[in-house]
């Protein structure tokens, strides 16, 4: 009945066990058997020699990967919804020593060349200008859009001809992968991708993320960043054993698959209602606050996205008989109310 954040979603039970397999002594920090395997196992995943980090937070991933990419005099090109301009509470200042962020427009919070070459049009190449030296990107985006690798592959062209390094927020990596139907190779570095933030809390982990760099030498400065941040936990072992247990047997895919079938229940009961294309996760409607109302009555919760709208999220370990009744209670409303039209899916 809940379906307010995949934040909140239990464990799986694989990391639960492997989170029990890893509670012996052990060296400490990152220098325990599951720490050490993390490179190799991410560079098996991504198809060429990667280096990784675990860290506790997806808020750490992305601000650690700035910072790496970003000085504090420079600037990080990211769209005006992005988490890290509107949900991590300046960590992204912080971390960089200074960098701005500069917010560029798009559909669905998603950039595109276009929308990122009109922002560098308006910045002077001289001493008086912060000059960008990164752009980010979310996949999926904070309103559930995908990026495909081709959409990807256009930007990180842009970046490669200004000279910018490129970042991806993938906190929902997994749900955008599944729905490219791509390898992990083709929507990163093959794409252009510098530096993933690789989220595992909201599809099943508990406390980890990773943080993975495809340019060599980026995460030697990072590992000093990472512990003068406060983030180089002692027993640093339980997060690389939740990560390597998610990869196991592709769990983490098969985690994805079901929310992102879940939201697609969903979306098909809401029709007009919905004011983004459904294509992973996250759905959002056009529902009166009377509406919301009574779908809360019900005992259905979600978080009011603005007015006159709702998100609702679908978590991994929500099956087709929890979610129905959700998408019953919606097609139950009848049509959307006032408001602008409902989404469009333009194909490429």
């Amino acid at each position: 009945m809940r379906f307010f954040s995949d934040n909140a979603a239990p464990v799986h039970p694989a990391v639960l066990a492997a989170l029990a397999e890893a509670d012996v002594l052990d060296t400490a920090y990152d220098g325990d058997r599951w720490s050490k395997a993390l490179d190799a196992r991410l560079s098996d995943l991504f198809e060429t020699a990667v280096e990784g980090l675990w860290v506790p937070s997806g808020t750490a991933a992305n601000c650690l990967a700035l910072a790496a990419l970003c000085p504090p005099h420079g600037a990080v090109v990211c769209h005006h919804d992005a988490h890290i301009q509107n949900d991590e509470c300046g960590a992204p200042e912080f971390y960089t020593h200074g960098a701005k962020l500069m917010l560029a427009q798009g559909e669905g919070a998603k950039l595109t060349p276009e929308t990122i070459a009109a922002l560098l049009a308006t910045i002077r190449n001289d001493v008086h200008q912060v000059q960008p030296h990164a752009i980010s990107i979310t996949n999926a985006t904070e309103y559930g859009l995908v990026y495909q690798p081709y959409e990807v592959a256009a930007i990180g062209a842009l970046a490669a001809e200004r000279g910018l390094a490129l970042h991806m927020d993938g906190a929902r990596f997994a749900n955008a992968l599944v729905t490219a139907g791509c390898s992990a190779a083709d929507l990163t570095w093959r794409a252009g991708v510098t530096a993933l933030s690789l989220g595992f809390v909201k599809n099943g982990g508990m406390s980890a993320e990773a943080l993975v760099f495809f340019k060599p030498g980026l995460v030697d400065a990072t590992r000093y960043r990472r512990k003068r941040a406060g983030l180089l936990l002692s027993k640093g072992r339980y997060l690389a054993a939740q990560i390597l247990a998610l990869l196991d047997e592709d769990r983490w895919l098969a985690n994805a698959r079901a929310a992102n079938a879940g939201a697609a229940l969903i979306a098909a009961a809401a029709g007009d209602r919905l004011v983004h294309p459904v294509e992973a996760n996250e759905v959002f409607l056009r529902v009166s606050a009377e509406e919301a109302a009574t779908l809360r009555a019900t005992g259905f919760d979600f978080y009011d996205w603005g007015p006159g709208e709702a998100r609702l999220v679908v978590s991994w370990n929500q099956r087709a008989e929890d979610i129905r009744p959700l998408a019953d209670a919606i097609a139950a409303l009848g049509s959307s109310p006032p408001g602008p039209r409902p989404c469009e899916t333009v194909a490429p």
